[in-house]
């Protein structure tokens, strides 16, 4: 029991220290009334989605577990399983592997953003950490600056959601052969 609220201490603070960053602006995010923004270039954003996207299917294997389907990804050059969420709007990640990108050196304090509020299946309205993940790497597709949101709890499920998956134009399920193809 210590251990979670040792947990919530720690998460508050990061929180706290990083929300409150005074050299953001060096970074290439701005504070605004709402909280710290990405300030990308629309054009930016553009280039590197042509770049990203060969045309090519990007076929990655999942995982049946209790009729739950899991990928493996790379966030930031780390590979985790995820829950292949379409219902999720985020990628969501819990505290655990937010200090494990931390202390990797793969999340930066530029890298947080604000508090979110989200609603999860049961109804319930939560706060949670909006986080830019500089990579996510599906199969052999790189996305770049990709929103997620660090759930407030350790026994939280690692889910891949629409911040990422709304860049493919088309994703096929094939429950025969165990896979998932991205277009």
């Amino acid at each position: 029991m210590w251990h979670k609220s040792l947990l919530n201490i720690v998460l508050s603070f990061l929180i706290i220290f990083f929300t409150g960053c005074s050299g953001c602006s060096k970074s290439g995010l701005r504070n605004s009334a709402k909280g710290h923004e990405l300030n990308i270039n629309r054009r930016e954003i553009s280039d590197r989605e042509k770049t990203n996207s060969s045309g090519k299917k990007t076929v990655i294997k999942m995982e049946n577990d209790n009729n739950v389907k899991y990928v493996w990804i790379e966030i930031n050059g780390i590979r985790l399983r995820f829950i292949f969420d379409t219902g999720a709007s985020n990628i969501c990640i819990s505290p655990a592997e937010a200090t494990v990108l931390y202390r990797q050196g793969t999340l930066l304090k530029e890298d947080i953003l604000d508090v979110k509020y989200f609603q999860d299946a049961t109804g319930k309205v939560s706060a949670g950490t909006r986080i830019r993940l500089r990579t996510v790497k599906i199969g052999e597709r790189i996305l770049n600056n990709i929103e997620a949101i660090v759930i407030d709890n350790d026994e939280a499920p690692l889910l891949l959601g629409q911040s990422a998956l709304e860049k493919f134009g088309k994703i096929s399920i094939d429950n025969k052969n165990g896979v998932i193809t991205f277009e």
